[in-house]
């Protein structure tokens, strides 16, 4: 129940202003002060005490209506995103590009809604899909033309799951500025083609058992988090120059059908720390070097893996090295003492120590 005053706003304030006017009259007679001049100053602090009232009324109004306001454009936000989720099940096509773009638009004009709309394109793209040009090369699949076309669904299907790839590219952070909204990303068996993160800044990077079809980009990336790419396989080439990972990264069983760019002259080297969990068979083709912080620990020796780093970044200790002789390393490899072989490849009686994580390295 309203009180008196907010029932009656302009009563209070004449209320106000009388009590106040009768008070300055009657201190201003104590003092003597002749009569014309406690009328004028009476009046002006009664006209005063009304004009407060009448700017603090008109505040709290205001409040009020930008707290409706917001609660009408939260109600208004909410009812967008359920409806575009409910337009992703839609049989057209360009129902469902419309509803991604009208979900982008959400994340990008609700910030509470950014995480949320990442989630939905990320479990979109990890619904079963297969193209039949990934058959013919699952390195550069766009260069394939079929003798007999895929049906319209199966190449509207890919339409708009390129669509997603790219809103997810644009709803990351990305630029030169310092303070970055770092997000995560869940593509669990997802079938990606020509997927690109370049420059984008992200929380935790999951990609357990995805298909990387075409040239993967990940370069200048900034994961905060984990990255996690155990089971998968990419198909073609990967670009990781410059991308820090600084959580570490799993490629536990994971494939490699192409090159692996890890570091370039005018972009940089790809570096990681906290954990390392190579694959069992390293990439056949790699271009540059993979840069190890220090204190990183290893899951599995990396044997095979064009790395650069120091002895306390492959995790050995004192008790882990072999006398050297006099060419060198113990296996006749001259300067690779350090650990890690010449310099990119470690060395079979140098070889890191594997650390003792469990599972895939995680820690966090």
């Amino acid at each position: 129940m309203k009180r008196f005053w907010e029932r009656n706003p302009w009563l209070t304030a004449v209320v106000m202003a009388l009590v106040v006017t009768a008070g300055t009259g009657v201190a201003l007679r104590l003092a003597k002060t002749p009569a014309i001049e406690i009328v004028k100053t009476a009046g002006v602090a009664g006209g005063a005490i009304v004009a407060l009232y009448a700017l603090w009324l008109n505040d709290r109004r205001r409040r009020v209506e930008e707290a409706r306001h917001s609660l009408e454009s939260e109600k208004v936000a909410d009812e967008r995103f359920a409806r575009s989720v409910e337009l992703l099940g839609n049989d057209a096509d360009q129902v469902r590009v419309g509803a991604m773009h009208a979900l982008a638009w959400l994340a990008r004009s609700t910030p509470r809604y950014r995480q949320t709309v990442l989630d939905v394109l990320c479990a979109y793209l990890r619904r079963p899909f297969h193209h039949p040009s990934w058959d013919a090369n699952e390195a550069d699949p766009d260069t394939v033309f079929l003798e007999e076309a895929p049906s319209t669904e199966v190449q509207q299907e890919q339409q708009v799951r390129r669509t997603a790839q790219r809103l997810i590219k644009d709803t990351l952070s990305w630029g030169d500025k310092d303070d970055h909204d770092h997000l995560d990303l869940d593509l669990t068996g997802a079938s990606l083609e020509y997927f690109s993160l370049d420059g984008r800044h992200v929380n935790r990077f999951v990609a357990r058992r995805a298909q990387f079809y075409g040239i993967t980009n990940l370069r200048n990336m900034h994961v905060q988090s984990v990255t996690l790419f155990s089971g998968g396989a990419f198909h073609g080439r990967l670009q990781l120059s410059n991308s820090k990972f600084d959580r570490g990264v799993s490629f536990q069983e994971v494939t490699f059908g192409g090159e692996v760019e890890l570091s370039a002259p005018k972009l940089g080297t790809a570096e990681l720390g906290v954990f390392f969990h190579p694959s069992n068979q390293p990439p056949a083709h790699q271009t540059g070097e993979l840069k190890i912080r220090p204190k990183t620990e290893f899951r599995l020796p990396a044997t095979g893996w064009q790395l650069t780093g120091s002895t306390e970044a492959a995790g050995l200790g004192l008790r882990d090295h072999v006398e050297q002789d006099a060419r060198g390393g113990a296996d006749g490899v001259a300067g690779d003492d350090h650990g890690l072989g010449n310099g990119r490849v470690p060395a079979k009686a140098d070889e890191v120590r594997t650390g003792g994580l469990d599972g895939e390295g995680l820690r966090d």
